[in-house]
């Protein structure tokens, strides 16, 4: 499959996007934040290495993905990607999950760890149990008033985004708002639901992948903390911080997009990280 398309999975059927990679290897799977359709990362998807294949996907219930007939959870989901990825083609994958969906991202890796190669985290924590954001921030995701109105998200941006959205609010239209990236009422609050009782804490020392760590230094949503947290936990994980908000990985992705390369395309057996990157916490590298 090439382009965009639709795919029956378990009776859904998912909008889904492949972007060919020119060499062979596991695809990248991006799992996508709480309410957002697979256009929202294609900014991203245009810094990655021409040579990885790229999948994305609508969650059911999200953009051009119809609503699931039943409720689901993380466990779930992660499964239907599963079968995702069985149906085109793929063994072996690596996957990215940003905000809501690297929850969704954790899963797969424990779910599945014969066939998850490589794992990156993006402005993400561990579910329920996390250090949570301010009550003023958590009090604007309740409703996905912020895709459906422009200039209400725009008024809130530098408060819940962070980043270089405090310097240039009106940047959110540009990466967050076409027709299509709208998404229904009941599929954002069934991503609620999907997160009520879940948390990756208890088995990140489980999660033995080659993880990449890609957290914020201004994001209101999941504060920096978290990704300390997961840093200590995760036995094979590395951690950068890069100085932009939440949506970093779309507002800084021309920084973020050649480092997850690099950390994706390293020959197996050597460090992925690489020798010539500094990724300590406290000195995260600059362009």
């Amino acid at each position: 499959m090439t382009g965009f398309g639709r795919v029956r999975l378990l009776g859904h059927d998912v909008r889904v996007a492949v972007r060919p990679g020119t060499t062979p290897g596991p695809p990248l799977v991006l799992c996508n934040g709480i309410g957002a359709s697979l256009d929202l990362l294609e900014p991203f998807v245009n810094e990655v290495d021409p040579r990885i294949e790229v999948v994305r996907f609508d969650v059911p219930g999200v953009g051009g993905s119809p609503a699931p007939k039943v409720p689901y959870n993380f466990a779930m989901l992660a499964w239907l990607v599963g079968t995702l990825v069985d149906r085109l083609g793929y063994h072996r994958f690596d996957t990215l999950g940003i905000s809501w969906g690297g929850g969704l991202a954790q899963q797969l890796a424990f779910q599945y760890p014969r066939r998850c190669r490589r794992l990156v985290l993006v402005s993400t924590g561990t579910g329920m149990l996390m250090v949570p954001a301010r009550l003023s921030v958590l009090s604007k995701m309740v409703t996905p008033r912020r895709y459906r109105d422009p200039t209400y998200a725009t008024a809130i941006a530098p408060q819940m985004y962070g980043g270089r959205m405090r310097q240039r609010p009106d940047e959110v239209r540009r990466v967050m708002y076409e027709r299509e990236r709208l998404e229904p009422r009941a599929g954002y609050f069934l991503q609620l639901l999907a997160g009520v009782g879940w948390t990756s804490l208890p088995a990140l020392p489980l999660i033995r992948q080659s993880t990449l760590i890609l957290a914020g230094r201004a994001d209101p949503i999941i504060p920096l903390a978290n990704a300390r947290i997961m840093h200590a936990l995760l036995p094979n994980a590395s951690l950068h911080v890069f100085d932009d908000g939440h949506l970093g990985l779309l507002t800084s992705a021309n920084e973020l997009g050649p480092l997850v390369s690099h950390f994706l395309t390293a020959p197996s057996g050597e460090d992925p990280r690489g020798a010539a990157i500094d990724w300590s916490l406290d000195h995260p590298p600059h362009n």
